[in-house]
C-alpha cells in the first residue's frame, strides 16, 4: 500500500508454487510372493502438489498392505507381502507428470 495522505493505492503479490517434475523415474521390480516390493521416484523439488500412487487404475493409500512415504523429494511406495494378485502396472502421478513401472 502507498498512502500520500489524500491518495492511496494498493497492490497484491501472488506467489505460485513452482511445478514439481519427476527427475528419477520408477523402475520395474520383480519380487517373490510374500516379499515386499519397493518403488521409488524422485521429484525436482519438495512439493505440496497432489501426488498419487496407483496399482493399475486403483489409487493407493497407506494402510496395512501399502506404505506411502514422502521424504523430501523422494516418494516411496512399499507393497507389503505381495501376492500374485499384485502383479500389474504401478504408476505415480504429480501434477501433469506420470512415471510407471
Amino acid at each position: 500500500m502507498c498512502d500520500t495522505g489524500d491518495q492511496q493505492t494498493t497492490a497484491a503479490v501472488i506467489v505460485k508454487e513452482q511445478e514439481a517434475i519427476i527427475v528419477e523415474a520408477l523402475k520395474d521390480i520383480t519380487s517373490y510372493e510374500g516379499e515386499d516390493a519397493v518403488f521409488e521416484c524422485r521429484l525436482s523439488r519438495e512439493t505440496t502438489q497432489d501426488a498419487q500412487w496407483f496399482l493399475g487404475d486403483v489409487p493407493l493409500q497407506s494402510n496395512e498392505m501399502n506404505e506411502i512415504r514422502v521424504e523430501g523429494t523422494r516418494q516411496t511406495l512399499i507393497l507389503r507381502k505381495v501376492t500374485l494378485e499384485d502383479c500389474g502396472p504401478i504408476s505415480f502421478k504429480v501434477g501433469q507428470h506420470t512415471s510407471a513401472a
